[in-house]
């Protein structure tokens, strides 16, 4: 063999082993790599609305089989019924008045939503080297630096409002309607095209660019939220339920049939081993005239959004990760959507953040069976609160739009159940154990967040 030859074959092996080095494609390089990581979330989705957790008249093939592939929980809780504090609490890890985000985020433009000095689970994340998305409904702030650029995302795409319709992408409410779609700050325009669509279309690209680097996706869909706008396959496919069922089934399979759209591109990627994926709602389904009265189900639970009735609050929720995590299990404890920062962290052996958070990582009840570590919990809406302490659970100044049982606003300003002996909530035990009622109403009193109004005329 001439020098010549040689020499060649020398920089080629060179130019072989560099292009390994830049684009990690080498088995030892892939197993190195710590797992992408999918947050899924849906918006205004009933607790039974989906086929692994009961509905008889709605198709969810795609959430069905992730729930099949992974852990599916029974007694998950978003901590708040109203979308902007429940987002904030995932976002956080805190509560939503930790992260001083206790109702919904104004509409108006000067309304600075959550501040930014709050760390969120994008940073954490950014931190450790992954790159960071947010695509969909935003709800958490509307000025520059409580947008999700401000926040620690890397890219964004979607609406910075609770609710856009899905082809003009305008927000229509009160006062002037306006367009509201984003891209890394940035006005962007594709009038007539499906926003769900949209929303596939520019995660498979962030994937793409992405699949050789860990990434944490939040893909928060707008589905089932009014406007309902479901695609016409599934509009035909429920022609003969009646309205809102009808298109609130509809939208719920439209969002369905995208989630898998998204799953499937990870495993045509051949990255679906590598990523871990979390779905839940972000709290129960609208009764609100909006959506044509009440479309959801929460199945037996009572309530829906805006309520702290187990419908409000209790959400499905399921997490799979291919060939690490529990298959085909169901998890019946009691956990909060704070718990989800810590977890995925954990998983993806993230060090703890310095933030203070009051999330616990659920790593040990998905994987050993352990019990929760959470026994009290308190949530605020409005003028309305709860604790939740073991199975007891006192509610203050109650509201329940579903009518599903007879509420009394003065007899039932405080109303105690136990879930363990009547989950549906539908009997107000405050008269049988005033003494309960006492340490409890005392409890809340004692939180950090409570006011004084709140209590003071129960």
């Amino acid at each position: 063999m001439d020098k010549y030859k040689a020499w060649m074959i020398v920089i080629s092996i060179l130019m072989i082993g560099s292009l390994c080095n830049v684009y990690g494609k080498s088995n030892a390089d892939l197993k190195k790599k710590k797992p992408n990581v999918i947050f899924i979330l849906t918006d205004d989705q009933g607790n039974k609305d989906l086929g692994c957790y009961g509905s008889e008249d709605i198709l969810t093939p795609n959430l069905d089989k992730l729930a099949e592939n992974g852990t599916r929980f029974t007694q998950l809780y978003a901590t708040s019924s109203a979308c902007s504090p429940s987002r904030a609490s995932i976002m956080t890890g805190k509560n939503p008045h930790a992260s001083h985000l206790g109702q919904n985020a104004s509409p108006k433009n000067k309304h600075a939503g959550m501040p930014s000095d709050q760390i969120t689970i994008a940073e954490n994340f950014k931190e450790a080297g992954y790159s960071t998305a947010h695509i969909g409904k935003w709800h958490l702030g509307h000025s520059k630096d409580t947008r999700p650029l401000g926040q620690g995302f890397d890219y964004s795409f979607g609406h910075m409002v609770g609710c856009i319709d899905n082809y003009s992408h305008f927000f229509y409410w009160n006062g002037a309607n306006r367009h509201d779609l984003w891209e890394n700050d940035k006005e962007v325009f594709f009038d007539g095209k499906y926003f769900p669509a949209l929303m596939v279309d520019k995660a498979k690209t962030f994937i793409d660019k992405n699949e050789n680097q860990s990434f944490f996706m939040y893909f928060a869909m707008n589905t089932p939220h009014y406007p309902l706008q479901p695609a016409q396959k599934w509009r035909n496919h429920y022609k003969n339920l009646e309205m809102p069922r009808r298109d609130y089934a509809a939208f719920t399979s439209t969002a369905d049939e995208y989630i898998g759209n998204l799953i499937n591109y990870l495993e045509d990627k051949d990255i679906l081993d590598n990523t871990i994926i979390v779905y839940m709602s972000d709290h129960g389904h609208s009764s609100e005239e909006r959506n044509f009265g009440e479309a959801g189900s929460a199945g037996i639970y009572r309530g829906c959004k805006f309520s702290l009735f187990e419908g409000g609050i209790r959400v499905p929720s399921i997490i799979s990760w291919k060939n690490h995590l529990p298959v085909g299990k169901v998890n019946d404890e009691f956990l909060i959507s704070v718990d989800w920062m810590p977890t995925l962290m954990d998983l993806c052996d993230i060090k703890k953040t310095s933030n203070k958070i009051e999330g616990r990582s659920m790593v040990p009840v998905i994987t050993k069976g352990k019990k929760s570590t959470h026994d009290v919990f308190y949530w605020k809406l409005g003028n309305q609160w709860m604790v939740r302490e073991g199975n007891w659970k006192l509610i203050g100044n109650p509201q329940d739009a579903t009518n599903k049982y007879k509420l009394d606003k003065e007899k039932d300003a405080l109303f105690l159940t136990n879930l363990e002996q009547d989950i549906t909530e539908a009997t107000n035990l405050a008269n049988q154990y005033p003494k309960i009622v006492k340490k409890m109403l005392k409890m809340y009193k004692g939180w950090e967040y409570s006011e004084t109004k709140d209590y003071l005329n129960l």
